[in-house]
């Protein structure tokens, strides 16, 4: 009898919770599914270019790289140590971030006065957009630097509504390390400080607050300012690349129409969403807000950006659309045919943010979706060109197969002390890096990307024996060594690097670190 009291007691008490959190909880769901979604079709496909550069990163941490600010090194660093070198440990810390950021939304929804509708469709709105399944589906800086938008911008909503100075510390250390994964972040903070002066918020300069988190984002961001200047601002080096290669080719309506796509389905609560936050009654109060966000949009177009640097402005905008939905939409029925709407268009599409298919049948579907909507636009490639797959999925294909042809061989090398393995990009040297870690090979050897920073300047022993991994060998190495035999190339066709070829160097006609010491001194225009 009382154990059965007691037994009754707890459903009792379990019931009350459950009850009393029920909002809460059903959220919490909803992002638990924002986990799921990504983990679900992880290994579909291999590393992507970028993780595999990434992954090298943790191998040597720093406070700063040649493309990129430290986080994402020391994070790859971290989890390299908890789970090894696997797919696994690329996809777990996205899709728990992703989960977070259905989480924040709900959140940024009940700073508006949002209700548990509202916050449900924000949820939903970030889970079904493009934007949301491809960014958190893959490790690079781009998901970290949107959840740092976000919680940037949830704490500037947290001061308005409650003008507490501790909300000011916490944007202030939520940007010094959201500078630390990416310098996107700069763009936020510079159009707030273009927006401000011209509102009721103007007296922020004027408070002391104000200033100390200022100095909070400059403390934390001083180590990698640091390694700047000791490395001579490396990241004017990489903007320049950036600039002549890829900005350039961005025009102003390629800008404006991926904006509307890589959001797609969930375009529809956020661009009313905008409109909602500049001009409504009810959001009036955080318009600065949304005239700050739209700078940000101007100065990306002004500037050429890529289509995903304005990423981050994107899950408050739904925030608000949701909030909007739920002004004009009252209608019980109306709101669940806008939700199952919303849910059906992201079966539809689900492939074009997670690769849900094998790659073969990631091909057909996207050759039907082109043929249907008369549109091609997410394959096309940083080049401007169009491919079978988007690039994205391109990239991860073909690395396992390019590890394996070099641990081929390095199998044929006589003498391995005296020979080592060149890549001509970065993920050619990550995936002999990391992938080739099952093989015992070496660390690859590049002038790609930051393995520019760690290849040896000289060398102990006379290299005889050199394994190249280029499309074809350059004149130079042609000059160099008397015998270049190709070993293997990678032949899935649809991989990017489909066609790079491995190549086994022998017999020098002259002194190779007599060579490497002169390619080294061209090295110095980099550092």
């Amino acid at each position: 009898m009382i154990s059965s009291y007691v037994h009754n007691s707890r459903i009792t008490v379990l019931q009350n919770y459950i009850k009393v959190h029920r909002n809460q909880l059903l959220i919490l769901v909803l992002s638990l599914l924002g986990v799921l979604i990504h983990l679900f079709f992880y290994n579909n496909l291999g590393f992507h270019r970028d993780e595999l550069l990434y992954f090298s990163l943790g191998e040597h941490p720093d406070f700063g790289y040649f493309s990129v600010p430290p986080l994402i090194g020391i994070l790859s660093f971290v989890l390299t140590k908890i789970f090894g070198y696997s797919l696994f440990a690329a996809k777990i810390l996205p899709a728990i971030a992703g989960g977070g950021m259905v989480y924040l939304v709900a959140l940024i929804v009940s700073e508006m006065n949002g209700s548990l509708f509202a916050q449900i469709l924000a949820g939903i709105g970030m889970i079904c957009s493009i934007l949301f399944l491809r960014s958190f589906g893959l490790f690079q800086p781009v998901f970290l630097d949107i959840f740092f938008w976000t919680l940037s911008l949830y704490f500037i909503l947290r001061y308005i509504n409650s003008n507490q100075r501790k909300q000011l510390f916490f944007f202030g250390i939520t940007v010094g390390l959201g500078l630390l994964n990416k310098y996107n972040l700069l763009f936020l903070l510079i159009s707030l400080l273009l927006t401000l002066p011209f509102t009721r918020h103007r007296k922020l300069f004027l408070k002391n607050e104000f200033y100390i988190a200022i100095l909070i984002v400059f403390l934390i961001l001083l180590p990698n300012i640091i390694w700047q200047i000791y490395h001579h601002l490396p990241v004017l080096s990489h903007l320049g690349e950036l600039r002549g290669s890829q900005l350039a080719r961005m025009s102003a309506s390629t800008f404006l129409s991926e904006q509307l796509l890589m959001i797609y389905p969930a375009t529809i609560i956020a661009f009313p969403g905008l409109v909602f936050l500049l001009f409504s009654k009810k959001l009036q109060s955080y318009r600065c807000v949304g005239i700050s966000l739209t700078v940000v949009l101007i100065l990306y177009l002004a500037l050429q950006g890529k289509s995903y640097y304005s990423a981050g402005i994107y899950p408050l905008l739904i925030s608000s659309g949701a909030v909007f939905y739920e002004k004009y939409l009252k209608n019980i029925v109306w709101r669940v045919v806008f939700v199952a709407t919303m849910l059906f268009l992201t079966g539809l599409l689900l492939p074009m943010g997670v690769p849900s298919k094998s790659p073969e049948k990631l091909v057909a579907y996207f050759d039907k979706m082109a043929k249907i909507t008369k549109s091609d636009a997410v394959r096309r490639y940083e080049n401007n060109k169009y491919y079978q797959l988007p690039q994205d999925y391109a990239d991860m294909l073909g690395w396992d197969e390019l590890a394996a042809i070099t641990n081929k061989a390095w199998l044929q090398v006589e003498y391995k002390g005296q020979c080592i393995i060149y890549a001509e990009n970065y993920g050619q040297a990550g995936a002999i890096t990391i992938l080739g870690r099952k093989y015992h090979l070496p660390e690859a050897i590049s002038f790609s990307d930051n393995f520019r920073y760690w290849i040896p300047k000289s060398f102990d022993k006379e290299i005889t024996e050199f394994i190249y991994i280029n499309d074809e060998p350059g004149a130079d190495i042609k000059a160099l060594f008397g015998e270049i035999r190709e070993v293997g190339r990678i032949t899935n066709p649809l991989a990017r690097e489909c066609g790079t070829k491995v190549y086994l160097c022998k017999q020098p006609k002259s002194s190779f670190n007599q060579f490497w010491g002169n390619r080294m001194q061209r090295l110095q225009e980099y550092r």
